[in-house]
């Protein structure tokens, strides 16, 4: 499930799925469920997406000089800025239709799987089976906001509440591993 060769990558990829979690969590916050106890759990997985930044961060930078799959200048890397700008370039293109069509509150779900669907590439890009498995699960969680219901919660909270903790246990596993692989 992890190609070890490129340790510092699945660092990186703990890193960026720490940040992902604590955004969606974030925007969870828009309008979840009545009552204090979602907001309490949307900020303690922020909290958990901070911590794995945080641990994440110090080894990347440790091991910077470590073999990447995306080297500057490679067939890979030129594949990870086409996908990244193509997802952006989509992502702003569905939230002017939607806001323009007076849907802005299917922007998070269509974001959502936007960057689900985003890793399929970069999961051949980075040779990582575990972005793969990624982009199936946050692609789900972007349909799934749109199927939940309205009332009770904004699409942006099941968004958060699905990703989040997908984003989290998926970086906890890359992190770990990358970490491992790398040594002190």
């Amino acid at each position: 499930m992890l190609d070890l060769a490129f340790a510092r990558d699945l660092v990186m990829t703990g890193v960026i799925f720490g940040a992902a979690a604590f955004v969606w969590a974030g925007w969870a916050q828009e309008r979840p469920p009545a009552g204090v106890v979602w907001r309490i759990v949307l900020v303690v997985l922020q909290v958990a997406g901070l911590v794995l930044v945080g641990f994440g961060i110090p080894a990347a930078v440790q091991h910077w000089n470590t073999p990447t799959a995306i080297d500057p200048g490679s067939t890979a890397f030129v594949w990870y800025i086409v996908v990244f700008w193509l997802e952006v370039v989509v992502m702003i293109g569905l939230a002017i239709l939607l806001t323009r069509t007076k849907r802005a509150q299917l922007i998070a779900p269509a974001v959502l799987v936007i960057v689900g669907v985003h890793f399929v590439p970069l999961s051949f890009v980075f040779g990582q089976p575990i972005i793969l498995l990624a982009a199936l699960l946050i692609t789900a969680a972007g349909v799934a906001a749109v199927l939940l219901p309205h009332k009770t919660a904004a699409p942006s909270f099941w968004c958060g509440i699905l990703a989040a903790p997908i984003f989290l246990i998926l970086g906890t596993v890359a992190l770990v591993a990358g970490n491992g692989a790398l040594g002190p």
